[in-house]
């Protein structure tokens, strides 16, 4: 009969007579990882004191700080690894390292490619903390670049986290990479209006604005033709880059206070109907507040003859029309005074 119970104890004996004898292994490779632990912070101080002496930026810095504690942990866990399991060679454990890293990466193809895209951001000069930049639809200051992504505060006070890779792989467009931007705004003004005064009037009123910048000359063009007006094209340089919104209002408002000044008209404007003619009809046609028919205006002994509320037309002193003969479909024909 098989003796179940001493077959588990000699096992229970054997394993810690086994572990017993790994001890001491087991305390170096401990004590391996304790002065790893010691050697990656001095690695990290020594490193934070040499950066500093140079004019790198503060994210490259803390790029060459994890970079080293990264490396000095990998020595130090392969090493503490081989000493606790004797039968485990550098070899093996190379080979084994770069099966488990081909595995690992296509798992976290993502990650690392975050990573990788971070670390080529950090190294280019023209992205720093403080920028603000374009990508895509995205818009607003760089607060802070990690290895994975970057946090992106909006116009609007909103935080956005966006992925390293996105900014890495599409045009970026860096908006305060200098102290100087140009500005535009396209101003129209109807066809009938001079041109040259136009372009005079407005070039005037930008140059009144005291924050442009006075050293490079407003711009003005006659860009195109549209139905009823010409279009100008209104470029100016200003170093602003907080007050963009307010400059740009102030104007705009400058512009349209100059036109109305020179009499300019700008499309879209009212303008006043002109006086009809003796006989006209009267309100002409496409203009009538109503559609049921055309309105006969009275005297002023004889008001118009049509009493709805809708129409607008009643204290019009136009003298009536000729007669027209005949009816004429979905219109009330108009009859002579006193007929």
């Amino acid at each position: 009969m098989i003796d179940y119970i001493k077959i588990l104890q000699d096992q229970l004996d054997s394993m810690a007579k086994q572990t017993v004898q790994s001890l001491p292994t087991l305390v170096i490779a401990l004590f391996v990882l304790c002065v790893t632990w010691g050697l990656a912070r001095f690695a990290v101080t020594i490193a934070g004191w040499l950066t500093r002496k140079t004019p790198m930026r503060e994210n490259l810095k803390q790029l060459v700080e994890t970079l080293v504690r990264l490396a000095i942990w990998i020595f130090g866990l392969l090493l503490a690894a081989t000493i606790s399991m004797p039968g485990l060679t550098p070899a093996s454990l190379f080979a084994g390292l770069g099966v488990g890293t081909l595995a690992i990466g296509f798992a976290f193809q993502d990650i690392f490619e975050n990573f990788l895209a971070g670390v080529l951001i950090m190294i280019r000069d023209k992205v720093d903390v403080g920028a603000t930049i374009e990508c895509q639809n995205i818009t607003g200051r760089v607060e802070r670049f990690t290895l994975r992504e970057t946090y992106i505060r909006a116009p609007s006070n909103e935080l956005m986290i966006v992925p390293n890779s996105m900014l890495f792989k599409n045009p970026m467009k860096v908006v305060t990479d200098s102290p100087q931007r140009r500005f535009e705004l396209v101003v129209a003004v109807t066809n009938d209006s001079d041109l040259d005064q136009a372009s005079a009037t407005i070039r005037k009123a930008v140059e009144s604005v005291e924050q442009i910048d006075k050293t490079k000359p407003v711009e003005v063009f006659a860009q195109e033709f549209k139905p009823g007006e010409v279009d100008f094209l209104v470029r100016w340089w200003s170093s602003s880059r907080k007050r963009d919104l307010i400059l740009k209002d102030e104007i705009v408002r400058r512009v349209k206070h100059a036109l109305d000044t020179a009499e300019i008209e700008l499309p879209g404007a009212p303008t006043p109907p002109a006086a009809p003619a003796k006989g006209e009809l009267w309100p002409p046609s496409g203009t009538m507040p109503h559609r049921s028919a055309f309105i006969r205006h009275g005297s002023p002994d004889e008001p118009c003859r049509r009493r709805s509320r809708r129409c607008q037309c009643r204290r019009s002193t136009i003298a009536p029309a000729a007669p027209i003969p005949g009816p004429v479909r979905g219109r009330i024909p108009i009859r002579r005074s006193g007929a």
